[in-house]
């Protein structure tokens, strides 16, 4: 991504744009999975280590979010449907700004960072300042500032709008939808995408099959599936995240 910024630091800014929807989301989309893992301590076997990889998988976001990504994130997995603890649960204001509406919902995936970031304030039990943030924070900035002192603004505009298509209005920004949202008319609380940007994005698509089994790295996903397909292959699941982003479900 950081040679892309390059590329792209003297063109003009349709360029930056149109580089950061069709080339740096899905670098910036694969780079918020590596966190996903290290948060999992699924890197390296060591904590620590797992917290400097994912600093610097954060470094390309701009956006100081990895440490706090881990605090919240774990709750999720052993909170799920909590409203106070699982941050992947919409806020309510949020549901009812939004609605059912598809202009909203649209409003809703282009600013989805904003309103993410929105739900930590909510979340109770957890500390979300302590030394690792600080040391998330500072090395942020050191790294933002450097990139605008070599690059300019060009570069940091791609790098940022790179962040926001990988998780907000994009194909790549479905897989929001994907993993929680109702979709069916069940009580299937998470769903699977089994497409072919998987091999972009270290499987992450294996949804059910990570909340299964959350200390199983990216690459054993698939095996998992396969090993116990009689109970996988009866649940609802996705093959395209682009059709679902298009979809816009109930």
């Amino acid at each position: 991504m950081i040679a892309t910024a390059w590329f792209v630091h003297d063109k003009s800014w349709w360029i930056v744009i149109g580089a950061a929807y069709f080339l740096g989301a899905f670098a910036s989309h694969s780079l918020f999975v590596m966190i996903h893992e290290c948060t999992h301590q699924l890197l390296f076997k060591n904590r620590n280590a797992n917290r400097w990889a994912s600093m610097f998988a954060n470094l390309p976001h701009l956006v100081p979010g990895a440490i706090t990504f881990e605090k919240y994130h774990l709750k999720h997995h052993s909170f799920q449907g909590i409203h106070e603890l699982d941050a992947d649960l919409p806020n309510k204001w949020e549901a009812k700004l939004i609605n059912n509406y598809f202009v909203g919902k649209v409003l809703w995936l282009l600013f989805f960072p904003i309103f993410q970031g929105t739900r930590v304030s909510r979340l109770k039990e957890i500390n979300l300042f302590d030394g690792w943030v600080i040391t998330n924070i500072v090395v942020q900035v050191v790294f933002n500032v450097a990139i605008w002192y070599l690059f300019g603004w060009h570069a940091i505009t791609f790098l940022l709008l790179s962040f926001f298509f990988s998780i907000g209005l994009h194909p790549l920004g479905a897989r929001w939808i994907q993993e929680h949202y109702l979709t069916h008319n069940d009580e299937q609380e998470t769903y699977s995408y089994y497409g072919m940007l998987n091999t972009v994005a270290f499987n992450v698509g294996f949804h059910n099959e990570h909340h299964d089994f959350p200390s199983v790295p990216w690459n054993k996903l698939p095996q998992i599936k396969k090993t116990a397909s009689e109970y996988y292959d009866t649940l609802h699941s996705h093959k395209s995240w682009t059709k679902l982003f298009f979809t816009v479900p109930v």
